[in-house]
């Protein structure tokens, strides 16, 4: 080799040498809080590739700025901090992953802190798709199941949303919560029942709409709740418990989901009907006759 060309080859070692690494530390997200380090004064990106927003403890204050763009999360304490959770929640689809997170100040001569990289841990195959094991041993393309109906879906993301923790909630694709009219009357809900109900949420995937509403019953005795005698045009109903006890029992509330399809609850209550008065209709002259007490025709 010519001493030109090995020198240029060493040069170019060097200058690869010099260069700084720009390495990637990998983490998986499986349920578990990733743990999150951080230098103080020295800003740490943590990338979650989806649209999120954060959580952040109101005890860390302003040692902790926190910043979200474009799946990215950028981290930068102001002075120590032990270890605090922060929720990173999917904008889409509502799925949280936790990040445990602590803030040291960095020693000298020590390195930044590479950036972070979150991966969702190995799923297992989901309800709609099952991977087939061929008769060779290869995986072939999942085979398609029946999907679950959306009644179902919308059902359990809601009873989830009301009675399971925040981080257990199973995230659904699509699904959105949606404004509720809080002055709209339920007293024509079951009508022949003693129950005080109002709505708590609601939430919508596609064209249906799922409505939690709270049940108390207001009578002594025991009710037992049944779907026929739901008084609107619903697609499914479901009581979170088959009956209610006497009021001020612990038993005496419970939850009742109202699916519709095509519109919120609202439009799906049964109209409020008024007395009917047949004066309206007659002519005045008839009415008039009516009221002077007309002498009957012989």
């Amino acid at each position: 080799m010519k001493p030109a060309t090995l020198s240029a080859l060493l040069n170019l070692v060097l200058v690869l040498a010099a260069l700084p690494a720009h390495a990637i530390e990998l983490r998986r997200w499986e349920r578990l809080p990733v743990a999150v380090s951080l230098h103080v004064g020295q800003e740490r990106v943590v990338f979650v590739d989806s649209n999120v927003r954060v959580g952040v403890p109101a005890a860390l204050g302003n040692r902790l700025r926190v910043q979200s763009a474009a799946g990215a999360i950028y981290l930068l304490a102001s002075g120590p901090i032990a270890s605090s959770r922060l929720q990173v929640q999917d904008v889409e689809t509502g799925a949280l992953i936790l990040l445990d997170i602590t803030a040291m100040p960095a020693k000298d001569g020590q390195a930044a802190l590479e950036p972070v990289r979150i991966v969702q841990g190995d799923a297992a195959p989901t309800a709609e798709e099952d991977p087939v094991q061929s008769v060779d041993g290869e995986r072939s393309q999942p085979m398609r199941r029946a999907e679950t109906p959306v009644a179902v879906v919308l059902t359990r993301y809601a009873a989830q949303s009301l009675y399971a923790p925040l981080r257990t909630v199973e995230p659904v694709a699509g699904i959105q919560r949606v404004n509720l009219r809080r002055d709209l009357a339920l007293d024509r809900l079951l009508p022949t029942l003693s129950i005080r109900a109002h709505t708590l949420a609601a939430w919508q995937l596609d064209d249906h709409w799922v409505t939690a509403i709270q049940l108390t019953n207001t009578s002594t005795r025991w009710l037992v709740l049944d779907p026929r005698v739901l008084q609107g045009h619903f697609i499914a109903a479901t009581f979170q418990h088959p009956d209610l006890g006497p009021v001020g029992q612990s038993t005496d509330t419970t939850v009742l989901y109202l699916i519709t399809r095509g519109h919120g609850l609202a439009e799906s209550m049964l109209p409020n009907l008024r007395p009917f008065d047949a004066g309206t209709t007659l002519p005045s002259s008839t009415v008039a006759g009516h009221a002077e007490g007309a002498p009957d025709e012989k």
